[in-house]
């Protein structure tokens, strides 16, 4: 290793895809030394420093596998695939679509020009939202791979459906373990954060398009014969409040639900419950306390459900319990004692702050 001369002594760790060093720096070169700044601008990977017990370390990563083949076209199909069932829903909301009595795509069997003419007025809610989610998983992957950890693109979940929003989301696969508290946190965090820069402008536009109803309170959807009242957070209130709107009801326009879809996405994910971001966030902060945190939030969420007569809380529980095989602890990290530097306690707050702003203890109402 070039860095010999650097360093008092280094540990190696090698996993599949890449070698993890952490390297005990000697104090003559700690602050850092120009010959070390040189040697690190050539290292083959990335590093990081790490201020353990007053002594300064490099964490430092360096590929070893070739890159993986990813199958594109799965990935390109299910975007695809999404973009349409999305279309759909929005084609509804936008009253130009009517619903499909079925499981399938709204619309289905009207004449082909009025069918597409109807798909276009929908793109105001598909591509939005898509793009919503999109930033939240283009969040998690560029950080990943900015750490050179083994990640897939992001996997779009369509959902043909007479259910709104016409999706399941999306996700990432992370194909390996992370090498510290540090990583796992800059890779949660940066999703809800990527998604809500995007979705608070989204909301705001498709608010001001948005046109007053009479007869009821807070924001309405229309989706063919269905009225949906939605829940406020604080967030939701504010934009609201900002954008002028003072009729004591709402009917959203299809971008302004695009925008409201997405600020649910990022609470929802931020709940502080196995791998959700949440999840991985609260590990990175207090890896002793995420398993029991996670039990009495998830125990929350069932009584939420109970108390608020909203019973969407029972189905993501459940959901949340599927897919953590009913385990709710977190996977280990390379080097559970690595610290959490104190430079990044401010994304734990904030991230803190985002679920607190985003809460919504009802979001549907029918």
């Amino acid at each position: 290793m070039e860095l010999t001369r650097f360093l008092v002594a280094w540990r190696t760790i090698v996993v599949r895809d890449r070698e993890v060093i952490d390297a005990l720096v000697h104090p003559g070169h700690s602050r850092p030394s120009p010959e070390l700044r040189s040697a690190l601008a050539a290292w083959p990977g990335t590093w990081y420093w790490s201020d353990e017990d007053g002594q300064r370390h490099l964490v430092l990563t360096r590929p070893h596998a070739a890159a993986r083949q990813e199958r594109w076209w799965l990935h390109v199909a299910l975007f695809l695939a999404t973009l349409l069932t999305t279309t759909g829903i929005g084609g509804v909301v936008a009253g130009a679509l009517p619903m499909t009595p079925v499981i399938g795509l709204p619309g289905i069997g009207l004449p082909f020009a009025e069918f597409l003419r109807g798909l276009a007025r929908g793109l105001s809610f598909s591509l939005p939202l898509l793009g919503i989610l999109l930033a939240h998983e283009l969040g998690h992957y560029l950080t990943a791979r900015a750490y050179d950890l083994d990640v897939s693109p992001p996997y779009f979940l369509p959902l043909p459906s007479v259910l709104l929003p016409g999706t399941l989301g999306a996700f990432i696969r992370l194909r390996t373990f992370v090498s510290d508290r540090r990583q796992l946190l800059d890779v949660a965090a940066a999703g809800p954060i990527a998604g809500l820069v995007i979705a608070l402008p989204v909301l705001g536009i498709g608010l001001l398009q948005s046109r007053p109803l009479q007869g009821v309170e807070g924001m309405v959807v229309l989706a063919g014969t269905e009225v949906y009242l939605l829940g406020d957070s604080f967030v939701t209130w504010a934009i609201r409040a900002a954008t002028g709107g003072d009729a004591p009801g709402l009917a959203l326009h299809a971008t302004a639900l695009a925008g409201w879809v997405g600020i649910l996405v990022t609470m929802l994910n931020l709940l502080p419950i196995g791998q959700l971001d949440g999840g991985h966030i609260l590990f990175s902060a207090l890896p002793r306390w995420q398993q029991r945190v996670s039990i009495a939030f998830l125990g929350l969420l069932f009584a939420l459900g109970w108390y608020s007569k909203w019973y969407g809380w029972w189905v993501f529980g459940a959901l949340v319990l599927l897919l953590s095989r009913g385990r709710l602890g977190h996977a280990p990290v390379l080097d559970a004692y690595r610290p959490l530097p104190p430079t990044r306690r401010w994304l734990v707050w904030a991230a803190l702050v985002i679920f607190l702003l985003t809460f919504t203890p009802t979001p549907f109402r029918l």
